[in-house]
């Protein structure tokens, strides 16, 4: 009997975090997820709440350990959700946002994934190879369109910078079986989806992406209600 595949949620903030966790512990993963409010514990739906810090890439691979250790074996799943952002001291004006919290930020949207990226991959190396592993990047159109919005400056930065990374880890390790993700919720017509995203449409394609369907590249555009949508 195959053992119950296992999927990490790093972020699990209130609308799209915890609904993904929740989805896959109701597709019949053994699910973690990770946040600032993490209690180290298991909640009432079965899903393993840890506490976790993504201003520290170094403190990733703990994680990875508990989790482990706790549902005895790698995630074949792991959804990075944590963002943030700063916005600017001098309003409307982008270049006043201090160095050091660009860096900040970088290290959440960016450095910590990509530490998480690495953590998965050695993970993947103990797995049977018919299980399908992937990873998973909540990403928005920042890397295709500049919002002339200073508030939105290191957010931009960060989600732009972990796209590239991904389709360049999607190209080099999909020959392996690994696939990576750095999905996109659109509007119908193609529009960003802004403040409209929707945590259950996340859950429902981020399903869709672990099970690996065909036709669906790294970089994952999905509308709500019909999964993968090709724009461009």
């Amino acid at each position: 009997m195959a053992s119950q595949p296992i999927a990490l949620v790093l972020g699990a903030g209130p609308r799209i975090g915890i609904s993904v966790a929740e989805r896959f512990a109701s597709d019949g993963f053994k699910v973690a997820m990770a946040s600032r409010k993490g209690t180290g514990s298991i909640n009432s739906k079965g899903i393993l709440s840890l506490k976790a810090d993504f201003s520290k890439p170094n403190s990733i691979d703990a994680l990875f350990t508990i989790v482990k250790a706790e549902l005895g074996a790698a995630p074949s799943v792991i959804v990075y959700n944590a963002a943030t952002m700063t916005p600017p001291p001098i309003a409307n004006s982008a270049l006043s946002i201090p160095v050091e919290s660009v860096t900040a930020d970088l290290y959440v949207n960016t450095i910590s994934p990509y530490a998480a990226a690495q953590q998965a991959v050695s993970g993947w190396e103990t797995l049977p190879k018919e299980v399908k592993k992937t990873f998973i990047y909540t990403g928005n159109a920042s890397n295709l369109q500049v919002v002339p919005m200073a508030i939105m400056l290191t957010l931009g930065v960060g989600k732009s910078a972990s796209a590239y990374w991904i389709g360049v880890a999607d190209m080099t390790y999909s020959t392996q079986g690994y696939r990576f993700f750095y999905a996109d919720e659109r509007k119908e017509d193609g529009a960003r989806g802004g403040m409209e995203i929707d945590g259950p449409a996340h859950a429902d394609f981020y399903v869709q992406l672990a099970n690996h369907e065909k036709g669906v590249p790294w970089e994952a555009t999905f509308v709500k209600n019909k999964g993968y949508v090709k724009f461009w």
